[in-house]
């Protein structure tokens, strides 16, 4: 592995990053065969985990916890995420001091660990001052409990605000952005990772197999019996994604390796993008994804995925994708009744 620096953080880190969303119930619910998986991806030059409380409840957290036990700690760069909700109690959500500050601790008891090296707010909160939130992070960096914070599908104007109130106040600032990104899913070429290089901030990008579907194995006119459909993903089936993944794959064939490969390779390619998120659920996903760790893609291949999906778009949307208020809630884009007339 050629190792990036994350951010300006000065913390060496692999460009696969091992994302742990799919160790537990919702994935690989085999604790053994997942911590064989962990090992096996460290013992591959991997040097960067990247779980978070949400997933499985808790149990991917203890999972990791279960890896890295034995020594293996200090080798690794280890992030996990708070935000989603952990409970039917309105405060076990959000980016409030209270939640973050408990759901912190919660994480490290599972990860078995006194700190973190990256902690992250998984979602934008429109309901938090953006500054309770840092401030509260703050607090925790200099309690030693996090080495850095950052953010995770954050609009690139979230981005912005947060380092202005980080430099206003005095708070810690974010240090990476956490944004989805794939051939299919371009969008924040445009304005997320300019904004992250412009302030110094890793860029560690998930789905860069769109979801599974730079697999190969979602075809257009085939059913895909596979793991993934069973989560209902709407995205799954959207018929414009279909036929580009179609164009692309003669473009990985001209270029001599799977469609899997060529979609890691160009995820890691951009300058902005630090690590790409790898989300195995089996070993012979693993097994795959590190066979294209050395990939590289030329200029024309570039350009050819270039002409199939132009640089800044999106083809379709993930199902996961955040949406803020302005377009989520109709109240906030539509003017009263009385008000929408021009006379």
């Amino acid at each position: 592995m050629k190792y990036r620096t994350l951010g300006r953080t000065g913390i060496k880190v692999s460009p696969y990053c091992l994302g742990a969303m799919m160790f537990g119930a919702i994935g690989n619910p085999d604790h053994d065969d997942s911590v064989r998986i962990i090992h096996k991806a460290l013992d591959s030059g991997i040097n960067f985990v990247d779980t978070a409380d949400a997933y499985s409840r808790g149990e991917s957290e203890e999972i990791v916890g279960k890896a890295l036990k034995g020594g293996r700690r200090d080798d690794v760069v280890l992030a996990t995420k708070a935000h989603l909700p952990m409970g039917d109690d309105p405060n076990q959500r959000g980016n409030s001091r209270r939640w973050l500050t408990r759901a912190l601790e919660d994480s490290l008891r599972r990860l078995g660990t006194d700190h973190v090296d990256l902690f992250q707010v998984h979602r934008p909160d429109p309901d938090t001052d953006v500054e309770e939130t840092l401030s509260a992070l703050t607090d925790l960096v200099r309690a030693g409990k996090v080495r850095h914070i950052g953010t995770s599908t954050f609009p690139a104007s979230d981005i912005v605000e947060a380092q202005w109130v980080s430099e206003r106040r005095g708070l810690a600032r974010f240090r990476t952005e956490q944004p989805p990104y794939s051939i299919l899913n371009r969008g924040i070429e445009r304005e997320v990772l300019p904004v992250c290089e412009r302030y110094g901030m890793g860029a560690l990008v998930w789905s860069p197999l769109a979801g599974g579907m730079l697999t190969g194995r979602y075809r257009k006119g085939v059913t895909a019996d596979t793991h993934r459909a069973g989560f209902g993903f709407t995205h799954m089936r959207d018929e414009r994604r279909l036929d580009v993944v179609e164009q692309l794959i003669p473009v990985a064939r001209d270029a001599g390796m799977s469609l899997t490969h060529l979609a890691t390779a160009f995820a890691i390619a951009h300058p902005a993008v630090t690590s790409a998120i790898i989300g195995p659920r089996t070993m012979g996903h693993l097994d795959d994804l590190l066979a294209g760790a050395e990939t590289t893609l030329d200029d024309e291949t570039l350009d050819r995925i270039d002409a199939i999906v132009p640089p800044g778009t999106d083809i379709g949307r993930l199902d996961t994708a955040y949406d803020p208020p302005a377009v989520r809630v109709a109240r906030l884009r539509r003017r009263l009744p009385d008000e929408r007339s021009a006379a």
